[in-house]
């Protein structure tokens, strides 16, 4: 029985231990040695190229590994944020960084009523001079003639009917007076002078068409209003009462037609007024400025 036949002979690895190298039966052939030492080198080289990519991979891994440490060093919110976004706690915002400071506005106007009021604040000189300055008066198109002037401290002996009693009730302290002429007509202003504004204003209201300031007649200004009818009237401005005394010169009663003696008493109450006022404005301003 013949054993040299049979199939294809085996292919012989020498790093497979499943493989078996072929012998001969009658002493056969030896091992290839050129064979081997190739595929000895073989496997040197692949384990040289396992070796470089093992090292290169594990760069990448270690270098992934620092990436990671990195980020995650600041913070979960951090690795999100864009690179120009900056912490709020770093820098302080502008609104706290930038001084605050309290507005500021100038103190309102002072009142020249506040002035004239009462006498403890109006200090001011006052004389019929200083109320009635200059020898003439021009309101509109219109000139008054400045007269005779008068100032007392006897307010009841200057005033008629029955103001003298009103002002003595009240306390009146002075009455200073004026008398204005324009072509026959003329009219006295008289300016009562009390403590308080409280005390004007309650002898205003208590005057009637019985109440006036008597007439100032002299200087060439003849006597008026001394009898019959004349027109009248009676005012308050802080602690000063003022009122008028129209009529003719001629002694004629006044009428509701004489529409010129009403015009001259209503400009000449009206200008006792100014005047007033600009009393207080002249402390006003004296009290801002000083």
């Amino acid at each position: 029985m013949s054993f040299g036949q049979g199939g294809p002979q085996s292919q012989w690895d020498p790093w497979k231990p499943q493989s078996q190298q072929p012998w001969s039966s009658g002493g056969g052939q030896s091992p290839d040695w050129a064979a081997l030492a190739e595929a000895s080198e073989a496997r040197n080289k692949r384990r040289r190229l396992f070796l470089v990519g093992g090292g290169a991979l594990a760069t990448v891994a270690i270098g992934a590994a620092v990436a990671v440490a990195v980020v995650s060093a600041g913070g979960d919110n951090q690795a999100n944020s864009p690179t120009s976004q900056v912490p709020s706690a770093d820098i302080p915002s502008e609104s706290a960084s930038a001084p605050s400071f309290a507005p500021t506005s100038a103190p309102p106007p002072l009142d020249p009523k506040d002035f004239i009021a009462s006498a403890k604040k109006d200090t001011a000189p006052l004389s019929p001079d200083a109320l009635f300055p200059g020898t003439q008066l021009t309101m509109g198109e219109t000139t008054y003639k400045k007269g005779p002037t008068a100032d007392t401290e006897n307010c009841a002996s200057a005033s008629g009917g029955t103001l003298p009693k009103i002002l003595t009730a009240n306390d009146c302290t002075r009455l200073i007076r004026v008398t204005y002429t324009r072509d026959g007509i003329a009219v006295t202003v008289g300016v009562a002078v009390f403590d308080t504004e409280a005390q004007a204003a309650k002898a205003k209201s208590q005057t009637n068409k019985k109440s006036f300031v008597k007439s100032l007649s002299g200087g060439g200004v003849k006597g008026f209003c001394e009898s019959g009818f004349c027109r009248t009237t009676s005012n308050s401005y802080g602690r000063y009462a003022y009122f008028t005394n129209a009529g003719f010169t001629s002694g004629k009663d006044v009428t509701t037609k004489d529409t010129e003696v009403f015009a001259t008493g209503d400009n000449l109450q009206l200008f006792t007024f100014r005047q007033i006022h600009r009393r207080g404005q002249a402390q006003a301003s004296a009290a801002a400025n000083g």
